[in-house]
């Protein structure tokens, strides 16, 4: 059986053709059965531990666990089918328990706590990896007595459990809506690749005319250009009330899945002896405490919402004036903002699409992470196994030619796809004794997808996210450090893990980057001198605005974390409302149940973390003044962001590696340059 089941081949990439469900559970089997063996004789008798007899081993089971187990979390998210979900989702408690196992073994807590006391044989890498293990074991509940440690476990299963649950709502939710137009009128205003697009779908699903989706490309048209009011707050409505007992299916519905998972993380904090999940979950992040936190989000809510009031003052005028519109509501701001950056730049998003085709935007992307830290992208194609026929497969090398990392590259939103963008990896770098296992990221997107005989034509921002994720994918590939626990992204503070994608954003918005990213996909033409200018000219077009969302949206994931009675029937609704008359510009309606679908805090590792965004936003942007300062291309800065950041990964502390970087501590003004946020 081992034979047979590609699951268990782990020496290779994996075989996305060969994997089915029926393989998930007996693979796990196989390998769980392994590794407790293996530890349990490690430790049985044993004593005058290092990190050669017993961590580096160590780091091998987990490598081998990581490498069974991350196709099958990837094809959840890419390639949903209910079979694959059933045995994803049959398996999550088993995995949350081998891990709590893991953080509870005092015997195995006590060798670790032996090896870091003796520094000499150790470099600071490996010092940094046991440092956040120890932690690690404090927050798995090492020390506690017996029946903690065991209510404890059924708190991380029954977590793991539920936040998958709340995901696969989401999912379900998002596809099960769609709106099919017969008469092409109601679309007035959209631009013809959003009909394209419509047409195409219809046509994929056997259907007439055009249909609307809650998928994004498909969605951000119609709230942004569809003249018919009607039909923007009906998608709209659609979109904010997904897995909402407003949505179309009640067993969908996350609220009571929301009260369960704040419950159980507030009982998790107290039992590790906090007073709430936000102290537990600044316990690893660079932040030291709740109320830096509060007074972080505060202190640039106090700077932007001035400049956000401003700027919404303005969409409400100009609806009245310009569009007779006296009531602007939530499904109006994104078509009257639209309407008002027309007219005030004569330029919309839609007319930068046709000089971002995906390979011209792919192979710009390429050269410039070439130029700035001196590695060599190519495609693979031939051999390499698929989840998809527009998944595509690449490989990283050095200066010397040798392969540093690879990855897969999955870019198009489509049916059975989990929504949003990110960066996940299949393996990461560890010098094994058999030799170097070099990184294997997943880079994941929802852009638009090739319509017709067309190419794909990204919008600006689906540029800009394409290289945010590659950002991610730099820090997970580019490091140099050998020990699994602290290489790439691996043992870096949350709130500074956004370092990199963040900088990366940057470059979208400079001449020479863009020459090299933007050409009319049928002349070949480079980005117009005029539209370069319309473009920089509507940079900072409501950037107040956008701020004060993403202020919004962390300040109420930091308020539920530090209520310990969020999970009340009504709490969160109310810390919800407080929040929203806090920092909020644009008033929601009532219906709009946001919290359902916010899968960053309740399914995606940002709990308690939201406000990361914002604080690497500060690093990241300051990060890139100095290659303002010093030459866009300088090869000094760019080594010296290579070897000081993405190099170094989670070797160290994340301040520590910026100062070595910039030369002294972070400071806001470069992020509020940026945004537009100086008078």
């Amino acid at each position: 059986m081992k034979q047979e089941n590609p699951l268990l081949d782990i020496s290779k990439l994996p075989l996305f053709s060969q994997i089915k469900p029926e393989h998930i559970t007996p693979a796990l089997d196989v390998v769980l059965q392994d590794n407790r063996a293996w530890l349990a004789k490690a430790l049985d008798g044993a004593t005058g531990f290092t990190w050669n007899t017993l961590v580096a081993p160590l780091n091998e089971t987990s490598n081998r666990l990581e490498r069974m187990w991350s196709p099958v979390s990837h094809l959840n998210a890419v390639a949903n089918t209910d079979e694959l979900r059933k045995e994803y989702n049959a398996n999550l408690s088993r995995l949350s328990d081998y891990h709590t196992e893991l953080g509870q073994n005092a015997g195995l807590y006590q060798a670790i706590e032996t090896i870091r006391s003796d520094e000499a044989g150790l470099d600071a890498a490996q010092q940094k990896s046991l440092d956040d293990s120890l932690l690690g074991f404090k927050l798995s509940g090492v020390a506690l007595p017996a029946e903690q440690k065991e209510r404890f476990r059924v708190i991380s299963q029954e977590l793991s459990q539920l936040t998958s649950r709340f995901s696969d709502n989401v999912l379900d939710a998002t596809n099960a809506w769609t709106k099919q137009i017969l008469d092409v009128n109601a679309l007035a205003g959209l631009p013809d690749s959003a009909l394209e697009m419509a047409a195409q779908t219809a046509k994929q699903r056997d259907m007439e005319g055009w249909v609307i989706t809650l998928q994004f490309p498909s969605y951000f048209p119609i709230m942004t250009y569809a003249d018919n009011r009607e039909l923007r707050a009906e998608v709209y409505r659609a979109y904010t009330t997904r897995a909402s007992e407003l949505g179309t299916n009640a067993d969908w519905d996350n609220t009571q899945v929301m009260r369960d998972i704040l419950r159980l993380r507030q009982e998790e904090a107290t039992l590790l002896g906090y007073a709430n999940f936000a102290e537990l979950s600044l316990a690893t992040k660079m932040a030291e405490s709740p109320q830096q936190v509060l007074d972080f989000i505060d202190d640039l809510a106090r700077k932007a919402k001035p400049f956000a009031e401003t700027e919404f003052a303005e969409v409400e005028a100009f609806a009245r004036e310009q569009l007779g519109l006296a009531d602007v509501q939530a499904w109006d701001v994104g078509y009257v903002s639209e309407k008002m950056k027309q007219a005030r730049f004569d330029f919309s998003e839609e007319d930068l699409k046709p000089y971002f085709p995906a390979d011209r935007v792919i192979s710009g992307l390429f050269a410039l992470v070439q130029k700035l830290f001196g590695v060599r992208i190519e495609q693979q194609t031939g051999h390499i196994d698929l989840w998809h026929r527009d998944a595509r497969f690449y490989l990283v090398y050095d200066r010397t030619d040798t392969v540093q990392a690879c990855f897969y590259l999955d870019l198009y939103a489509r049916q059975h796809k989990r929504g949003g963008a990110w960066m996940s990896d299949f393996c990461g770098r560890f010098l094994r004794a058999d030799g170097l296992q070099i990184p294997v990221a997943f880079m994941t997107c929802n852009s638009s997808a090739p319509v017709g005989d067309k190419p794909a034509l990204f919008t600006h921002d689906e540029v800009v996210t394409l290289f945010h994720e590659f950002g991610h994918g730099l820090h997970h590939m580019l490091t140099q450090v050998d020990y699994p626990d602290v290489a790439g992204i691996n043992g870096v503070e949350w709130d500074a893990v956004e370092l990199p994608s963040q900088f990366m954003e940057n470059w979208c918005w400079e001449r020479s980057v863009l020459d090299m990213i933007a050409a009319h996909w049928q002349t070949g033409e480079a980005l117009p001198e005029a539209l370069f200018q319309k473009m920089q000219a509507s940079r900072h077009f409501q950037t107040a605005m956008a701020t004060v969302r993403q202020l919004e949206f962390s300040l109420f994931d930091m308020c539920l974390h530090l209520d310990p009675q969020a999970a009340e029937p009504g709490r969160l609704e109310v810390i919800r409302q407080e929040v929203l008359e806090q920092v909020a510009v644009i008033k929601p309606p009532a219906f709009n149940r946001m919290p359902n679908s916010f899968s960053h805090v309740f399914a995606g590792g940002y709990a308690a973390g939201y406000y990361s965004y914002k604080w690497a936003e500060v690093l990241s942007a300051d990060a890139f003044a100095r290659f303002e300062e010093e030459g866009l291309f300088d090869a000094g800065v760019g080594a010296a962001f290579l070897q000081e950041v993405l190099q170094v990964g989670g070797s160290r502390k994340a301040m520590e590696s910026f100062v070595a970087f910039r030369g002294r501590k972070p400071e806001v003004d470069a992020l509020l340059r940026h945004s537009g946020l100086t008078a």
